[in-house]
């Protein structure tokens, strides 16, 4: 159980799209700074953006510059808003799970000399 995996991570991801359009590299930048747990890495995130670029919950453009390579930005949609909606109604239930958890732990005494 050592590696961790970013399971949530197109939720944060389109939460971070609510404020502005973003670029993928911007993306994970953002969740590595503003989560206290970043458990996504940059291939995640691509996955999970290409993902959501295919069933419609992103759309996506183009900038190109005379010099350097082009940048694909990311803009939530409507379906990405209604669905950042049930994931927050998902991830507020797994809350409630672990805050039971938590204070089931806390309250029992475990022996780990058994």
């Amino acid at each position: 159980m050592t590696k961790r995996y970013g399971r949530h991570t197109p939720a944060f991801l389109l939460l971070q799209l609510v404020d502005s359009p973003a670029y993928g590299g911007m993306l994970m930048k953002r969740l590595e700074k503003e989560l206290p747990y970043c458990f996504s890495d940059s291939a995640m995130v691509y996955r999970s953006l290409k993902d959501m670029e295919d069933s419609g919950l992103v759309k996506t453009s183009w900038e190109t510059k005379e010099t350097g390579k082009p940048i694909k930005w990311y803009t939530i949609t409507t379906k990405g808003l209604e669905m950042l909606d049930e994931l927050a109604k998902d991830i507020k239930k797994r809350h409630d799970n672990f805050e039971y958890f938590l204070s089931k732990y806390h309250s029992t005494k475990i022996d780990l000399n058994k």
